[in-house]
């Protein structure tokens, strides 16, 4: 593996893996739009606040070059100049100042035409960031490997912490390792892991789920060392639909084969307070314990 500095267009995490991608197109104008989505909130902000100030900086800027363009303007008072560009790209228009020349008012038409645009973009962005749906979905840390039903399991857990049920929610576990090809070299492979089930009507708080490995399971036979040695990792995956916009959602977690916790199972979180009523312990959603060896057998 070369150990040189990487110089990539762009960076992509799957997996648990990072893919520098070099080569690649350029970046195009409409990139921003989907890179202004991609922010956290105060990214956002400081973007959205940055371009403002910009945009008033050169239409001030532009004011300023010729004296006297603006009625009620001091000359030269670059103050003047930026109140009024914010005035004009708000379309407030005070009246203590207005174009007086040709020049002004082609400067102040330019702004106004500019502030219509971007308050009609930057309140779709807005818009968007506040109504796309987000699923509050929390993976456990750790898969666990144990028994279950008399055979060996391989299971991780998933809480919904809306307070609202998801509706057709589909869940899905994939493996991926390197395996040796006839040629020699290894080869990256993808595995769909059956799991005892994959759907559920609705999904309300805590769920465990389990692929069972037994003979026609990808992992029949392998030991931690063998999952070592391919680099397995597995990718687990959650879509539903969130009943109260409605829309769907999705969101994924990556493991490990160092996040497999063997001969582990997960603590009891459910316990029941009468017939048609339970409580969640959400606390001890992460929480594993050993399993003694007579009932592992």
């Amino acid at each position: 593996m070369s150990s040189q500095p990487i110089k990539a267009s762009s960076v992509t995490s799957a997996s648990g893996i990072k893919f520098h991608k070099l080569n690649t197109n350029q970046w195009e104008a409409r990139d921003a739009y989907h890179w202004l989505l991609t922010l956290h909130w105060p990214q956002f902000s400081a973007a959205v606040f940055a371009a403002y100030l910009i945009i008033n900086l050169l239409f001030s800027a532009g004011y300023l070059l010729r004296p006297h363009c603006i009625n009620g303007m001091t000359p030269g008072s670059w103050s003047d100049a930026f109140f009024f560009s914010v005035e004009t790209l708000a379309t407030v228009g005070y009246g203590h100042m207005y174009p007086d020349t040709m020049f002004g008012h082609v400067v102040a038409t330019a702004e106004i035409i500019v502030g219509m645009f971007g308050m009609a973009i930057v309140t779709g962005l807005i818009f968007i960031r506040f109504s796309r749906p987000v699923a509050r979905i929390v993976f456990s840390r750790t898969l666990v490997l144990a028994p279950f039903d008399g055979k060996p399991a391989l299971m991780f857990r998933v809480a919904n912490l809306r307070d609202q049920a998801m509706a057709e929610a589909e869940f899905r576990l994939m493996l991926l390792r390197d395996e040796p090809t006839k040629e020699g070299p290894s080869f990256r492979r993808f595995y769909q892991l059956p799991l005892q089930f994959d759907r559920l009507i609705s999904f309300p708080a805590i769920i465990t789920i389990r692929h069972i490995i037994d003979e026609r399971s990808p992992l029949h036979g392998c030991s931690l060392a063998d999952l070592e040695s391919g680099d397995s990792r597995f990718a687990a995956s959650i879509v539903g639909i969130d009943t109260v916009i409605p829309a769907p959602v999705q969101t994924h977690r990556a493991y490990t084969w160092k996040d497999i916790n063997v001969n582990h199972r997960f603590v009891e979180v459910y316990h029941t307070v009468d017939d048609n009523a339970l409580t969640v312990d959400y606390s001890r959603l992460h929480a594993t314990e050993p399993i003694s060896e007579t009932s592992a057998t």
